[in-house]
Order: C-alpha cells, then structure tokens, then sequence
C-alpha cells in the first residue's frame, strides 16, 4: 500500500504522457482529480527538465470541470482572481483562500460531527440532560452495585446471600425515597 502522507509522484513524457510512479501505469487528468478527491496529494514534473508542473495541471483540472458545467467559482470569484494579479492585492489572495478553504474543511467535520448524534444540537439540550441525570440520582437514592472486589473474596452461597441482602436494602432505601417524594 502506498503512503497517503507523501504527494503521490506523477511524471509527465515528453509526449506529454502522465505517468504514475506508484503503479508504473499511464493516468489522465480524471485519475489525477480522482487521486485528489480521494484525500491524496500530488506533484506532477517534467521527467526531462524537473520542473513542477503541479500547479499548471491543478489549473488545467479546474478548468475542465468548469467548462464541463460544474461550477463551483462564480464568475464574479474568478473576476476579483484576476483583479488579484493586477493589483497589491497579490500577496494576500493565497493566505486569505487558504484560511477561507481551512474554515470550509472545520465547518464540513463540524457538520459531519453534529449529524452524527443529532441531539447535540437542539436547543436546550444540555439542560434537559442534566434534569435526567438529576431525575435518575434522586430516584436511585444511595443505590450502587456491588463491587467485584467484594463479590470475589467470598464462597457462592454466601455471595448470593450477600447481594440479596444489598438488594434488599436497596430497595428499602428506594421506597423510602419514593414516600418522601410522596409527601
């Protein structure tokens, strides 16, 4: 199995052949993108010169799904991208996309993380778990199971005896519980 933590290697032929070094076979574009869907990064470079030819393919990628209808820059996005390289603007595009990209990814884990368990998120939900667990307490009273430690060191008849005898009080000291409420 390949390393997911290093940019999957891709060489491209003077042919201008893309080539997978991990499975020694010929890729297009659509493996590329695919690779990258799949959480994979790659470094794509000129097999002859060593140049990183990465960026330009990403470009290329993106322009395919863009004139293929799938849209996901709006045009007026792409609009202030180009304004971006006439002006000083420049230098801050690529920090300002980069945090904008990390926000979308924490909000996407977040989402996944809420659906997840549902109730998280209704409002007062906290409150509602605090008045079970006080509902719970008050009726248990002072119940508690026996402990291992105690059942262990003791023969079987007389663990049987002992646990009906806490039961038992247990149970006394419910009821008990259960009058005062009563009153």
């Amino acid at each position: 199995m390949a390393d997911t933590k290093t940019p999957l290697l891709i060489k491209r032929y003077a042919s201008r052949r893309l080539y997978n070094t991990e499975t020694s076979d010929y890729v297009t574009l659509d493996d590329i993108s695919g690779f990258i869907r799949d959480g994979r990064d790659v470094q794509i470079v000129d097999l002859k010169s060593g140049d990183d030819l990465t960026r330009q393919y990403l470009l290329q990628i993106i322009q395919e799904h863009e004139s293929r209808g799938d849209n996901v820059l709006p045009t007026n996005v792409l609009t202030d991208l180009v304004r971006s390289y006439t002006n000083n603007a420049q230098t801050m595009v690529p920090d300002f996309l980069a945090a904008s990209f990390d926000m979308l990814r924490d909000g996407q884990a977040k989402v996944m993380e809420s659906m997840a368990n549902p109730m998280t998120g209704l409002p007062g939900f906290e409150q509602i778990k605090a008045q079970q667990e006080a509902f719970m307490k008050t009726m248990m009273g002072n119940w508690s199971a026996p402990s291992a430690d105690d059942a262990d060191d003791k023969p079987e008849e007389d663990k049987d005896s002992s646990e009906l005898e806490q039961i038992k009080q247990q149970l006394a000291a419910m009821q008990a519980a259960l009058s005062k409420m009563g009153k």
